[in-house]
């Protein structure tokens, strides 16, 4: 059987289309599953075990790009396609798949896609509440029951590994802290610069590393984090690919991130997490992972899901204070040795 995927164009939403990946193998284990998606998010298969092809989608995001979609739907005619399952909502999404010839089209009605879906899907948002719970429902007749959803895990390369702590002339033997800091969607979803520096503080005085993630567009805010560290961390933001910045998150010990891609992709490696939510809402979009402390203090104006607080204080985000995430990471790191205590007991 070979199914192909319209994956998201956001970072966070391709780490949580795994789970559907990884149910469409456990219900047809020879199943081939390609992927076509825009190269951002398009990288992150290399660390996704379950993807079979790679397909660039060749339209930038917010573009039409109409004979572009019909043009790639003609070529991958000859690949033979069983099924396609359209993880956007949108029309154009849905273009390619249908001048393919694929002969199953499965996904949610989304904006009016009769005809160009044949296995229309309504969308119960009550029901499923969560954007994980959308993706994999999909690979059910029923897409309006509570599937379960397995946990993204992503693989890593030793060897690259190797060559990046090489390139960055990174120490051995000392625990890493990675500050995530970033949040392409608005400012509403980003922890106060101050908070984070505080913490990095803390932690550098301990003897740790501070590393700080992120995109070309999180450079300034990574830079005022630094200054106020006395240029004590090591700012990685703009200076890796998306590859790079998993290889390299995979090397910490604990994560504190913004509601962001990059913090589903340190819950997808499994890492110590603390997770900062403001304007969004953390039971739509969790992490995935048990390793995962989620902090949000649901004041009555939140979720807003807005870019820009309207109310102008972002209070939601403010009033999580350095001291409690401190307090997270220390908890974090004990539950990590009360394990290995406990497997050392059992190998003896």
């Amino acid at each position: 059987m070979r199914i192909l995927i319209v994956a998201p164009s956001w970072v966070g939403d391709m780490v949580m289309a795994q789970s559907l990946f990884i149910t469409l193998k456990q219900q047809h284990p020879d199943c081939q599953i390609d992927v076509i998606a825009p190269p951002w998010t398009l990288a992150l298969t290399s660390h996704i075990p379950e993807v079979s092809l790679a397909i660039p989608m060749p339209v930038t995001r917010g573009k039409l790009g109409l004979m572009e979609r019909v043009k790639l739907g003609k070529t991958l005619r000859s690949h033979s396609y069983d099924q396609a399952i359209l993880l956007p909502n949108t029309w154009k999404s849905a273009l390619t798949p249908f001048f393919a010839n694929i002969p199953v089209r499965t996904g949610y009605i989304g904006e009016c896609r009769w005809g160009l879906l044949n296995d229309v899907r309504r969308l119960d948002k009550t029901v499923l509440s969560k954007t994980v719970q959308r993706f994999v429902a999909l690979a059910y007749p029923n897409s309006n029951t509570v599937p379960p959803c397995p946990t993204p895990v992503f693989i890593v390369n030793p060897d690259r590994q190797a060559q990046l702590k090489q390139h960055y002339g990174l120490p051995e033997n000392s625990k890493v802290l990675a500050l995530c800091a970033g949040a392409e969607y608005g400012i509403a979803k980003r922890w106060p610069v101050a908070h984070y520096a505080e913490v990095a503080n803390h932690k550098i005085s301990e003897g740790w590393q501070v590393w700080l993630f992120g995109s070309a567009k999180d450079q300034a805010v990574a830079a005022e984090i630094n200054q106020l560290t006395d240029n004590r961390c090591l700012d990685l933001s703009g200076k890796t690919s998306i590859n790079e910045a998993v290889e390299l998150l995979s090397l910490a010990d604990v994560v504190v991130s913004n509601d962001s891609g990059l913090m589903h992709v340190a819950s997808a490696l499994n890492k110590n997490l603390i997770a900062l939510y403001g304007s969004s809402d953390p039971n739509f979009t969790p992490p995935l992972s048990d390793k995962a402390k989620i902090i949000y203090l649901g004041l009555d104006c939140s979720p807003c899901f807005k870019r820009e607080c309207p109310l102008g204080h972002t209070r939601c985000l403010t009033d999580i204070k350095p001291e409690r995430v401190i307090m997270e990471i220390d908890d974090l790191l004990h539950d990590d040795l009360a394990i290995l205590n406990k497997i050392l007991m059992w190998l003896h």
